[in-house]
């Protein structure tokens, strides 16, 4: 019997053209945001630590326009709606696992129907005097790079003997989940680890990439 095809995918500069924490940033300029993003790029502190910081720079004073300009500014990747829908129809099991947060990640991705228990994101509270966020999908004992959003933690639910894993992502908080499946398809960051670190994979520009060489790709 094949596997079952099973996609994780990524939200922000994947499934969005921009990355929309770093935009998110850029817009509201809070003071010292700018080496934190570093520090998490080159890996000197976590993804759990770095975003958690970043966001505690913003007032929860300003969530109207931290959520509207997170809202209004995103841009989704051509070709979207339609994979979306050829997954549906495919019978691929389609997740959302992003490192990004709620309060943008659920709006954006409400007009294209996809079930709420299938989008794995960070959570964000406004209850105090600057954005907090929490973290429901933590890593499991086998993950020690504090992620935050861990994505190896869900990959590794689905059991490699039954699934055909493919991870869609373009940065940082894809490193790890690339070195557990079985198709790569990167872009920006994840496709210069891929070069480092001898992956195959499969670039892409817009969805239809994707559907295009899924469709050439027999199922394993």
């Amino acid at each position: 019997m094949s596997k079952e095809r099973i996609i994780f995918c990524d939200f922000d500069g994947t499934i969005t053209v921009n990355d929309n924490i770093v935009a998110i940033m850029k817009h509201f300029k809070p003071e010292g945001w700018d080496k934190i993003v570093d520090d998490v790029i080159a890996q000197r502190v976590s993804i759990r630590e770095g975003v958690g910081a970043m966001f505690a720079l913003l007032p929860t004073a300003r969530k109207k326009e931290v959520v509207d300009y997170a809202i209004g500014n995103a841009v989704i990747r051509d070709g979207f709606k339609e994979f979306v829908a050829y997954c549906r129809e495919q019978g691929i099991k389609l997740l959302i696992t992003s490192g990004g947060i709620d309060f943008f990640i659920y709006p954006l991705l409400a007009a294209f129907d996809i079930p709420r228990e299938h989008i794995y994101c960070n959570a964000s509270s406004f209850e105090g005097n600057t954005i907090e966020i929490l973290w429901p999908n933590a890593c499991d004992d086998q993950c020690t790079n504090d992620c935050g959003m861990c994505k190896t933690s869900i990959i590794r639910s689905y059991d490699a003997e039954r699934y055909e894993r493919i991870i869609i992502g373009d940065s940082i908080t894809d490193f790890e989940g690339a070195k557990l499946v079985d198709t790569i398809f990167a872009r920006s960051h994840l496709i210069d680890r891929c070069e480092q670190l001898g992956y195959p994979y499969y670039a892409f520009d817009t969805f239809f990439d994707i559907m295009k060489q899924l469709e050439a790709e027999p199922v394993l």
